[in-house]
Parts: C-alpha cells; structure tokens; sequence
C-alpha cells in the first residue's frame, strides 16, 4: 500500500498518519520528493482502512500496490535512486564507466590496465578475485591477495573498487577493500546471501540478473537485500540464456526501459559478458547508452591473448579510450554525463 500525501505537507502531519500505520502493525517506508512525500506501508495492509486514511486533510490517495517487490518498485520511489560509490554517482543523469580486466592476475597487470583505463574515462575498476567459474579446473582467482592488488591500484589511480562476493564468509573484508559489491548472476537467487548481504554489507551492491530470470524474478532479488537493510543496489543485465550459441548470452535492451518503468534503481550493462566477443562489445555498448543504461561495465586488459579468464571479450586499452569518445557523444544527446 501507497499513501501519497498532498505538497508540502508538514513533517508532523505524516509521522501521525505513520504512527496511526504502525500501531496496526506494519511496517513503513517514508520517501520525501521534491514536492510530495509518500509513505510505503508494508505488512498485512487488510488492517488498514485507506477510506480511513483518506479522510486526512493531508493525505492525497491511497493506492494498493500489485506487483510483489515493494522497496524497489518504482510507486515506492517516484524520483530515480542515485547510488553513491565512494564519490562516483551511479542513476539519473550520472553514467558509471566500469572497466577491468576478468581477473586480477598480478600487482602490474591491474595498475596498468587501471591507469589506462582512467585516462580513458573510465570512473570505476573491476576485477576478480573471486572468481565463479563452470569447470572446477579453471582459474580460481587471487583472493585475498586479489583484493589487496585491487586496493594498490585504488591508492594509484583513485579509481573505486568494484569485485564479486561469493560467499558471505568474506563480507567484513569486502566493507574494508571493496566499494562496490558484485553479487554475480549464478548467486542471484542465492537467497542466504542476499539477505546477508543487505544486513551486513555496508557497501552499495552491484546485483547481475541471472542466467534465465525473468524481471519480477530479479527485482525480487534486489528485494531482499533491501528488505534485509541495505537499499543501495544497482542493477547489471549481462545477457540471458538463450536458444542462440553464436555469442556467450543474448543481451536484453529491452531490459533499460522495463527496469526503469518498474523500479527506481539504476541498471548498468555488461556488454562483455553477454556477447563474448570483443568486437561486439562496441556496437551494444552504444545501444545500451542510447537506449538510457545509467553505465557500462567492460572488461578491459592489456593482453587479452594471454588473459587467465575471458580474454576474447576484453578489449585492449587503445580500443577502449576509443569507445569511450563515441559513448560520451552519445551521453549528451540522451542526457547523461560521464
């Protein structure tokens, strides 16, 4: 249930309504625009009368909200979230250039690599320490070294760490090293983890859509860890399964409006990760700015032929600064700003 309260309405008017609600109960949610604050309630709303709500002078109407997720819909919070990540805003008019390689594979690979990167313009830097791969014989990652090489980087570059939580064991190290938490698209609907994630995290999270989940089923993730305490999340499509083998995934565009039309949490776009291929990393990056993603997380590294994890969809530094220029051009027509 939504009850949305007439313009400038005092802020001792809606903490009555809000203690006539949570004497019945239930739990609330207060977001305070521009012109109009609305109050969430969630709960067993049947204990709630809204012609008894209405009858307030300051109470404009009250909607009953369909839709499962509550925190992330967007009827909860109108005005798009902006996600602040160690001074780098993530929604609105702010587009985040994320871009790393896969995997950290050493202290001089990752310091290159997010040298290049900046000067290129990107704002944020991944990469793997962590890392969740299909055959058990694959490269694992660093860890914790990982993320040490990662927080050397940061000191060169001042660049925010962006890296994948795997497991909740390893959540205090993430609050101290990392900026941005990854929850990846295989532990989407690990549910333990969310719920951890968003009582013990004290970073905004970065949540993938997973390999076939549909819209409801990923905002529902996102859902938990809201739910949970932390209502810092960013949304990332990175390309679902499909029938077709050609590329890695299929990316889903069509995700940028429906996301945005359904909640009021910023979605980014891997390009990387959803074709495969490096070269069409390019073409689906500008689509995704231009169909109105609120950033771009690519995988870039200085020698992807020998890269110890996704070396064909990396771009090298070189082809990246030069993306960067066409996205930026393509940043101004629609109203976003590196």
């Amino acid at each position: 249930m939504i009850i949305v309260f007439k313009p400038k309405t005092k802020d001792e008017d809606v903490q009555k309504i809000v203690k006539q609600v949570k004497n019945k109960g239930l739990t609330t949610h207060i977001v305070v625009g521009t012109e109009t604050t609305i109050c969430g309630v969630i709960g067993d709303v049947t204990k709630v009368d809204p012609k008894q709500l209405e009858v307030s002078p300051v109470v404009e109407r009250v909607m009953h909200v369909s839709e499962p997720y509550k925190l992330a819909n967007r009827a909860f919070h109108p005005e798009d979230s902006i996600i602040d990540v160690d001074g780098v805003k993530v929604g609105g008019d702010h587009l985040a250039l994320i871009a790393g390689p896969c995997s950290v594979e050493s202290k001089e690979q990752v310091i290159a690599i997010a040298k290049e990167a900046k000067a290129a313009g990107a704002n944020m830097l991944r990469g793997g320490a962590f890392k969740p791969r299909t055959s058990p014989y694959a490269f694992q990652g660093m860890g914790t070294e990982g993320l040490d090489i990662l927080v050397a980087a940061k000191k060169e570059t001042g660049l925010p760490i962006v890296s994948e939580l795997m497991s909740a064991d390893y959540i205090e190290e993430f609050n101290e090293k990392v900026d941005l938490v990854q929850i990846g698209a295989r532990n989407m609907q690990n549910f333990d983890l969310l719920k951890e994630v968003g009582k013990r995290c004290t970073k905004p999270v970065l949540l993938k859509r997973g390999l076939s989940a549909t819209y409801e089923e990923w905002i529902m993730s996102a859902e938990y860890i809201m739910a949970s305490g932390n209502p810092n999340v960013i949304l990332c499509e990175r390309g679902v399964r499909t029938y077709e083998i050609y590329t890695r995934n299929t990316l889903d565009l069509q995700a940028i409006p429906v996301i945005k039309r359904l909640t009021h949490l910023p979605i980014i776009i891997d390009p990387s990760h959803a074709g495969g291929k490096w070269w069409l990393v390019e073409p689906m990056a500008k689509a995704a700015v231009a169909a109105g993603c609120d950033g771009l997380m690519i995988e870039v590294h200085n020698d992807p032929e020998h890269a110890l994890c996704d070396g064909p969809q990396s771009l090298k530094p070189a082809k990246y600064t030069e993306l960067l220029k066409q996205v930026g051009a393509i940043g101004e027509i629609v109203g976003k700003k590196i």
